[in-house]
C-alpha cells in the first residue's frame, strides 16, 4: 500500500471503512455477551493483551521495525493512556447501560474529530454543506435508535450513557493525537501497539484495583465473543482503521463510522430475526446521504 497521504476516499478506502464499520456494529453485542462471565475491567485488559501478541508476531513476520526512536515515544503513551480510559468507561458503561445505547453515545465521536482537526490540518476544515452531512449522518442514527432511547432503564443507565459519552470523547482525542504528533509518520503496527500494550497494562492494573472476581466459568460462547473482539475487532480491524487514519483525511475517515451503529441494527435483523422498520430504512438514507455530503460527493454546481 502506497505511503502517500491522499486529500480524498478512493474506492478502497470506502471499502476497508465499510468492512470495519460492519464489524464495530457487531463488537457491542459481542462485549455485553461475554460480560455475563468476563468482568468489564478484566475483558478489555485480556482482549488488548491478546491483540498485542498478534500484532508483535505480526510485525515480526512482516519484517516491520517497532523498536527504533523515531521521536513517536510521547504521542505514543498519551495515545495509549487515551485508549485505556476509552474501552474502561466503554466497558464498566455496559454493566449500566445497553448496547444500543452505548453505540449511540460511542459514535458521537466524530464530531469531536471534526472540531478539533482544523488546529491541526487547516486543509481538513469543514465547509457548510459537509457540516450539514454530518448533522445529518448522526440525526438518522438518533432516529435509529430513537424507540430504544425513549425505554424506561435501569436507575443507573445514565452512568453507564455517560461513560459512553466520556468514551467517544476519548476515542476523538485519540485520532487526534495520532494526527497531531509524531504518529502521523508512524507505522501503523507501531501506533496500534502503543495503544493496545499500554492498555492491557493499566486495564489489568484497574481490574486488580476494583476488586474484579476471576471468572469461575467460561463458556465456549463467552470464549467465541472474547476472541472474536481480539482477533477481529482490536487487531485486524484497529490495525487497518490506524492505516486508513495515517493516510486518508481523519474528518472523512471518522464520519464512516456513523454507519457503525445502523450495522449493528441490520446485524441484529440478521443474525436475531429482528424486522426491518421504516425507521431503519431512513436511518440508513439519511447516514448515506450525510456521508456523501462530508466527502463532498455531491457539488454544488457553479
Amino acid at each position: 500500500m502506497s505511503g502517500d497521504r491522499k486529500d480524498h476516499l478512493d474506492g478502497l478506502a470506502v471499502a476497508l471503512l465499510l468492512s470495519c464499520c460492519a464489524l464495530w456494529g457487531v463488537n457491542q453485542v459481542a462485549t455485553k455477551v461475554a460480560l455475563a462471565e468476563i468482568p468489564p475491567l478484566m475483558q478489555a485488559a485480556a482482549r488488548s493483551a491478546g491483540a498485542a501478541v498478534l500484532l508483535w508476531g505480526w510485525s515480526g513476520w512482516r519484517g516491520i521495525p517497532l523498536w527504533q526512536r523515531d521521536g513517536t515515544l510521547g504521542g505514543g503513551l498519551l495515545a495509549g493512556l487515551l485508549f485505556a480510559v476509552e474501552f474502561g468507561c466503554m466497558f464498566v458503561g455496559l454493566q449500566y447501560t445497553t448496547a444500543s445505547r452505548m453505540v449511540v453515545f460511542l459514535y458521537l465521536a466524530p464530531f469531536v474529530v471534526a472540531l478539533g482537526m482544523p488546529l491541526i490540518s487547516r486543509s481538513e476544515r469543514l465547509d457548510r454543506w459537509q457540516a450539514l452531512g454530518l448533522a445529518m449522518a448522526f440525526g438518522g442514527v438518533v432516529w435509529a435508535f430513537a424507540e430504544g432511547l425513549g425505554a424506561a432503564g435501569r436507575s443507573l443507565q445514565w452512568w453507564g450513557d455517560a461513560l459512553g459519552v466520556a468514551a467517544a470523547v476519548l476515542w476523538g482525542l485519540t485520532t487526534l493525537v495520532m494526527r497531531g504528533s509524531r504518529l502521523s509518520s508512524a507505522a501503523p503496527e507501531k501506533t496500534l501497539l502503543y495503544q493496545l500494550s499500554l492498555s492491557a497494562v493499566a486495564l489489568a492494573g484497574a481490574a486488580v484495583l476494583a476488586g474484579e472476581p476471576w471468572p469461575q466459568r467460561v463458556s465456549v460462547m463467552s470464549w467465541t465473543a472474547l476472541g472474536f473482539q481480539t482477533v477481529i475487532v482490536t487487531f485486524a480491524s484497529y490495525l487497518v482503521w490506524f492505516w486508513l487514519i495515517r493516510h486518508y483525511p481523519a474528518t472523512r475517515v471518522s464520519a464512516f463510522t456513523l454507519l457503525t451503529p445502523v450495522f449493528g441494527l441490520l446485524a441484529g435483523v440478521l443474525l436475531l430475526g429482528d424486522p426491518v422498520t421504516t425507521r431503519l430504512v431512513l436511518a440508513l438514507a439519511a447516514v448515506s446521504c450525510g456521508i456523501a455530503l462530508v466527502n463532498r460527493l455531491f457539488r454544488r454546481v457553479p
